[in-house]
């Protein structure tokens, strides 16, 4: 059985609803047509190549939909295209922006990946229930069952309280909302550097110490597959599934760089041995000392105990100039990096190593006042040859050994003009440390960190190229709920 949506306070009246809900009547298609005018949607997306595409694909099939419905359309944004935001991926910088150019004409901004799917006449029924007078923000709500460090331990006492929305299933902000989120910044800009779970902080930021809207759970915006049997129920949906777009890339295409030093030769390593380092045909480690029996190479730089900028440029010359030009792809990991690289070939069959490629989950630092974005480390990096290339080309380094390498990699990066390419599937915490329903539709790319977990048992659960991975001849399958 399917929850029942509440008709909140302020909805439109039943029969307005009953209209909606039939639109075979010429009339009703009109109206509907009339109302998809009025709302703006903006689609998260990214300017690499393949990322465009299916953001114009979605573009495509919205418009196809609204014009199957009448003379009508809607406004569709692609948030790449708005680069005069380095920071555009954040979306409340582009508030003013919006409230300005759609503030009198529209009622809503519907938010969407370039993966969600929606149904256009549904997502107006839904709409529809809710007095666009009136400051709306509506989502799939994800919460936290654990503070976490992501999160900076918000609403540590009990942290399922803060409700944030799953960004797959698509979100809205009516448009007096827009407008007060729009004066706000204006008085009140960001206070944080940096950003990091750009859903849950939006969510913060909306919600003002509990003086501005809450997140409204609306159970028709939804993220099973459009194969899913609740389909004819939900107005959005969501390709949940790892991209593959022809053969996945040889083994040999992608070498691997662990990033190590001397205290963790004996507790980090044999993890790594013990669970992904056989789906790597080429694979070295760089330390603070060399051993033979890992074996560990020693790039001469000190172990620091921040940053490693250092050592990470170090493993890019050494990649430019050590291995064969015809090796398109360097990952770049740490010691307490779960990563499948069986699933990793799979998805870097979706871009073209002759494009500058710099690949991960995406983080961002001082993007309100001109910053930069940056793939964080712990997640594994992902470079093409050209990236590496153009960078070490450049003049632009390390402003001390043991500066962030990541950060530091991310303002090079945006000084080449070369954009942060962002993927959810990596990810720089514990399975733990996210939402359950989050990771339900993903198939994980990495994990980090081994804090008060087995790492191995994380590996075969969630991360093994099948979830029976043979492990020491032995079947092993775990419970992810017991993780």
């Amino acid at each position: 059985a399917f929850a029942v949506s509440v008709v909140p306070e302020g909805a439109e009246d039943e029969t307005e609803l009953s209209v909606l809900q039939k639109p075979e009547g010429s009339r009703t298609i009109s109206k509907i047509s009339r109302e998809l005018k009025e709302i703006v949607f903006v689609i998260q997306s990214q300017s690499n190549s393949f990322h465009s595409k299916r953001a114009e694909d979605l573009k495509r099939d919205i418009l196809k939909q609204a014009a199957d419905l009448g003379k009508e359309f809607p406004t569709v944004l692609l948030i790449h295209q708005m680069d005069r935001h380095e920071g555009a991926w954040t979306i409340l910088p582009l508030m003013r922006d919006f409230s300005v150019t759609y503030g009198r004409n529209s009622s809503w901004i519907f938010f969407c990946e370039e993966d969600t799917r929606i149904q256009v006449v549904k997502l107006l029924e839904i709409l529809g229930r809710f007095d666009r007078s009136k400051e709306w923000f509506l989502g799939k709500a994800l919460y936290d069952e654990e503070s976490t460090i992501i999160h900076h331990y918000a609403f540590a006492e009990n942290p399922t309280v803060f409700k944030y929305p799953d960004f797959a299933a698509g979100w809205a902000l009516s448009i007096p909302l827009v407008n007060t989120l729009a004066k706000r910044l204006k008085s009140e800009p960001l206070k944080s550097d940096f950003t990091i779970d750009l859903k849950h902080e939006i969510a913060l930021y909306i919600w003002q110490k509990g003086e501005g809207p809450h997140l409204t759970p609306v159970p028709e915006f939804c993220t099973d597959d459009v194969n899913s049997y609740k389909v004819d129920y939900c107005a959005t949906t969501f390709s949940n599934f790892l991209p593959l777009c022809g053969e996945p890339v040889k083994k040999e295409d992608i070498f691997v760089a662990v990033k190590t030093c001397r205290k963790f030769h004996g507790d980090r390593i044999p993890v790594v041995k013990q669970t992904w380092e056989r789906e790597a045909a080429l694979i070295e480690y760089y330390s603070d000392y060399a051993d033979m029996s890992i074996p560990a190479i020693d790039l001469g730089i000190p172990n620091t105990d921040r940053g490693h900028c250092g050592k990470t440029f170090a493993i890019l010359e050494r990649f430019l100039n050590r291995t064969s030009p015809r090796t398109p792809w360097l990952v770049i990991v740490d010691d307490d990096t779960l990563i499948s690289i069986f699933r990793l070939r799979k998805l870097l069959s979706c871009y073209d190593p002759n494009e500058p490629l710099f690949l991960g989950e995406r983080y961002g630092y001082g993007l309100g006042t001109g910053g930069y974005s940056y793939i964080t480390g712990g997640g594994g990096m992902v470079f093409s040859r050209i990236a590496v290339q153009k960078l070490l080309a450049s003049k632009c380094r390390c402003y001390s050994m043991d500066a962030p390498d990541d950060m530091v990699l991310g303002m090079c990066f945006s000084g080449l003009g070369i954009p942060i390419t962002h993927s959810p599937l990596f990810h720089q915490a514990r399975p733990m440390d996210y939402p359950k329903d989050y990771l339900s539709h993903q198939i994980p790319v990495s994990f980090h960190k081994h804090w008060n977990i087995d790492p191995v048992k994380v590996y075969f659960t969630w991360l093994a190229p099948n979830t029976e991975e043979s492990h020491n001849g032995k079947k092993v399958g775990y419970n992810r709920e017991d993780l």
